[in-house]
């Protein structure tokens, strides 16, 4: 195992691999921006290192500040948790030029599926569907019409480059082709430095299922059950929860040998995630791979008993699995909600500022994974999330009410958070009843942030059908 590893990154994310770290025995350094002095992160690790000033550009995206750092402190592994350089290929590489472990899968696979259009062509070589689209990059506005005339309106412009939500746009009008395309190559090589682009069908009414996989250097590779993320606000995730309602048995085991035929044909290493979209016929599609711990990773930990990012790193450090698939016990139901500092009435406007007072919610099957303490102050150069609340019971409908519960304890103030939002909306009968999709949010909030009862006309209910 490690003697030291660098933690590039801030946020709960940082906490939470520190406290991994301890656990192992592993001494830590924590690489921050001066906007992040303060942070918990900062007050925990043993060693601490200043990257660079606040602005992510010139500290956690700074690849050469990082390296120095590594340098300096004598760590000889880095975890670069979510986000930032996560998942960015170059850093991975970089890293493993001068000996320094990046805990995460090698470079080459990192690179291989940050490219979108060559990650399809990869998990399709192993029969896992994807939606109808362009096997290259589309250049101009004729290839661009002959690709979507063979998939059908409506379809979605995405940046090869892309992922996450970003650089993407859905075309429903064939006349409105020719600018998406163009507008979409501008931001593309201005946001990911290549304006490669590629035209897929939209899959319309879906429902956003992932498989965790887990797999170790000796070509070991398990599944950790599926998460279904499908409440989302300008395609990111608010609620995540563990299993999905869309899936019987026999679907769910065939999406999670999808995801484990990807990781092995790459040849993957650590924890990742094969993101799919389920269409309202019970098709499913490919839609990426993330290279990198999960924001919802607690949502599988609480239902499988393991520690994933314990798990990154023993399996960065050479270790094997000592465990198959058949070990692998899933149990009860798992639910997160992101709780950003936004404030839901202003258009989810983010809110900054100093937490006067912070009451976190406890008691059985409850689990918070925050940063925030009384008198922190949130800067305001970096995502607004401020805590994952996390509940594991039984069944849905108890997990259900155990969330409720515990977002009605949470107090913070001196701030303006989403809690509020996440106890209507897990009230909703719509989430409650398991039928909603990705388009929920469009369907059911209202400018003030409050939710509608109920649209009209519902869409059609997804039909149970296998992979």
């Amino acid at each position: 195992m490690f003697d030291k590893l660098l933690v590039c990154n801030r946020g709960e994310i940082a906490v939470r691999i520190l406290r991994a770290c301890r656990e192992l025995g592993i001494r830590t350094v924590v690489g921050y921006s001066a906007a992040d002095r303060e942070s918990l992160a900062v007050r925990l690790a043993d060693e601490t290192f200043c990257l660079g000033p606040g602005p992510a550009g010139r500290s956690y995206l700074n690849i050469s500040a990082i390296l120095y750092a590594l340098a300096a402190t004598g760590a000889t592994a880095v975890h670069p948790g979510y986000g930032f350089l996560s998942e960015d290929a170059d850093f991975a590489q970089a890293c493993e030029s001068v000996g320094v472990t990046f805990v995460g899968p090698p470079s080459n696979v990192i690179r291989l599926m940050g490219d979108k259009i060559a990650a399809r062509a990869a998990v399709r070589q192993v029969g896992v569907p994807c939606p109808a689209g362009t096997d290259e990059a589309v250049w101009d506005a004729a290839t661009a019409r002959a690709a979507a005339a063979g998939c059908g309106y409506p379809v979605v412009v995405k940046a090869a480059a892309g992922g996450g939500g970003r650089g993407m746009r859905v075309v429903r009008d064939p006349a409105e082709l020719p600018a998406a395309v163009a507008e979409l190559r501008r931001d593309a090589r201005a946001m990911f430095l290549d304006d490669r682009v590629y035209v897929e069908r939209y899959v319309e009414h879906a429902r956003h299922v992932e498989v965790q996989v887990l797999a170790d250097g000796h070509g070991n590779v398990v599944h950790l059950g599926e998460r279904d993320c499908s409440i989302q606000r300008r395609h990111q995730k608010l609620v995540e929860e563990s299993p999905s309602t869309v899936l019987d048995d026999e679907a769910r085991e065939r999406l999670c040998a999808a995801a484990v035929r990807t990781a092995r044909a790459i040849g993957y290493v650590s924890a990742g995630t094969v993101e799919f979209l389920v269409d309202d016929r019970g098709d499913v599609h490919f839609l990426e791979m993330n290279t990198r711990i999960q924001v919802e990773h607690p949502v599988t930990e609480l239902r499988c008993g393991l520690d994933l990012v314990e798990w990154m790193l023993r399996v960065a450090a050479g270790e094997r699995l000592p465990f198959g698939q058949a070990d692998i016990r899933l149990a009860g139901h798992a639910v997160q909600c992101r709780i950003n500092a936004e404030d839901p009435a202003r258009g989810f406007a983010p809110s900054f500022g100093r937490v006067t007072d912070l009451r976190l919610p406890g008691g059985p099957g409850v689990r918070v994974d925050t940063h925030a303490y009384p008198g922190y102050e949130l800067p305001p150069y970096y995502d607004s999330l401020l805590a994952k609340l996390i509940v594991h019971a039984p069944d849905r409908e108890s997990a259900l009410h155990r969330m409720d519960r515990a977002l009605a304890e949470l107090v913070c103030d001196g701030i303006t958070s989403t809690a509020g939002f996440h106890r209507e909306l897990v009230r909703h009968p719509v989430f409650r009843d398991g039928s909603h999709r990705l388009d929920f949010i469009d369907r059911y909030v209202n400018p003030d942030g409050g939710l509608r009862p109920a649209a009209d006309p519902a869409p059609p209910p997804i039909q149970r059908r296998e992979p």
